[in-house]
Parts: C-alpha cells; structure tokens; sequence
C-alpha cells in the first residue's frame, strides 16, 4: 500500500511539474514578441550561450571525429572498404553525435549556470523583488535565454560538425594515406540537404529545452545555497535525458519529413 501510495504521490508531482515547465515555456515564447524588447539582455545571453561554450564544444568534436574515424577504419577494413571512412564519420557527426553532443555539452555548462543564476536570484527574494517593482520575471530572464538559446545552438552544432569532420581526415590520412581531397569529396558526396537540416533543425528543440529547463528548476529552488547546489545538479541531469529522450522521436519526424 505504501509503495502505491509513493508512486502515486511520484506521478502527480512529475504531471504537476511538466505542466508549470510547459506554462513557462509558453510564456517565455510570449516575451518575444510582447515589447518591450531588450536586445541588450539578448545579446549577453547569446555570448554566455555561444562564445563561451564554443572552445568546450568544437574541442570534444575534434577528438569525438578522431576517435569515429579509428572505430570506423577499424570495422571497414573488415570488409576492405575503409577508404569509405569519410562518408561514415560525416553522416554520423551530421545526423546524430553533432547536434546530441554540442546539446550536452552546453546544456551541462549553461543550464548549470542558469539554474544556478535564477535559483540564487530566487532564494535571496531577487524574483521578488523583481515582481514587486512590476516587472516581469519571465520577460527579462527567462525569454532572452530562450532566444539565445534557439539562436547559438544550431550554430555551434554547425561548427562541431566541421570540427569533428575534420578531426576525422586527420586520422584518415595517417592511418590510410589517402588524399585530403579524396576524403572531402567523399564527405560531399555522403551528405545531403536533408542530413544537415535534420541535425541542425534538433537543436532548435533543444536549445529549447536548455533555456527552460534551467529557469524552471531555479525559479523552484528553495532551502538557501544547499537548494542552489540541487537545483543545479537536477537540471543538468534532466536536460542530458530530455535531450536524449526527444533525439529519438526528432530523428523520427525529420525522417518523415525529409
């Protein structure tokens, strides 16, 4: 009875707090197009989101395309097809670990700082405060994350593929001496419009899901520094299985479209 009891008490509070995510979500869309529009906060939250997390990013994509190619040329040769190495690894970077690995990354470095940003604003009574000069809350914190968020994502995901791609040709030509030329061709060869907008176009969602999750779990934040530091670790956890969870029905529907 008690373990019914626990799980029912579980599911409500999981509905409850899908419902007050999507409501902020919905909300922070609104900002944008209510005035009064402050492209100052914007712009700062786009250098946080992309200036700062570009080195971390495209700095993993590299070792991520060199390790792909070692992997690949490793099981190609199998079948003496590893000068194919290219086309694999760009598809692969492209379609699935470009967009999901630049998403983790900053989701682990800039939805930890959110959290952290909105949640020691919340228990030092900042929010409140905010409230009562008649401001809004949403407007200035949570919406120009959400925009920075849509707007960075896809571009460091651009940027990672590259990265990765080309971390990847230079294992290709230590390991099989084959020509810079050869490799990229076979990369233009593999890739298709549709590769690209599928795998940038999921991080759009996910850039999404950074900016919201992270103001909502520190919008909730309760219990002093302690709460802060829960806060902050419950977020980069669930940005890291909700961006996981959604790749899969994303990749779906964008195989459907395209």
């Amino acid at each position: 009875m008690n373990i019914l009891l626990s799980i029912d008490v579980a599911v409500k509070k999981f509905v409850l707090s899908v419902g007050q995510a999507t409501l902020l979500a919905i909300k922070g869309f609104t900002g944008i197009f209510l005035p009064p529009f402050n492209l100052k906060l914007v712009l700062r939250e786009i250098d946080n989101f992309g200036a700062g997390s570009l080195l971390l990013v495209d700095l993993i994509a590299l070792f991520t395309g060199m390790v792909m190619a070692l992997q690949t040329i490793y099981g190609l040769s199998m079948y003496g097809a590893e000068i194919y190495v290219g086309g694999v690894v760009s598809l692969s970077l492209v379609r699935e670990l470009g967009p999901v690995m630049a998403s983790i990354m900053v989701g682990a470095r800039v939805g930890s700082g959110i959290a952290a940003e909105i949640g020691s604003m919340q228990v030092t009574e900042q929010i409140d405060a905010m409230r009562a000069l008649g401001a809004s809350p949403v407007k200035k914190l949570v919406t120009p994350k959400i925009i920075a968020a849509m707007i960075t994502l896809p571009l460091l995901t651009v940027t990672a593929n590259i990265v990765g791609i080309f971390g990847g040709m230079i294992i290709a030509l230590f390991e099989l001496d084959i020509d810079s030329t050869f490799y990229i061709n076979s990369v233009l060869n593999t890739i298709t419009v549709s590769d690209l907008l599928s795998g940038v176009g999921k991080t759009v969602f996910f850039g999404i899901i950074i900016a919201v999750v992270g103001c909502y779990f520190g919008l909730k934040t309760t219990g002093g520094t302690t709460g802060v530091g829960r806060s902050t670790t419950i977020t980069v956890v669930t940005i890291s299985i909700l961006i996981l969870i959604s790749d899969f029905f994303l990749t779906k529907l964008f195989l459907i479209l395209f």
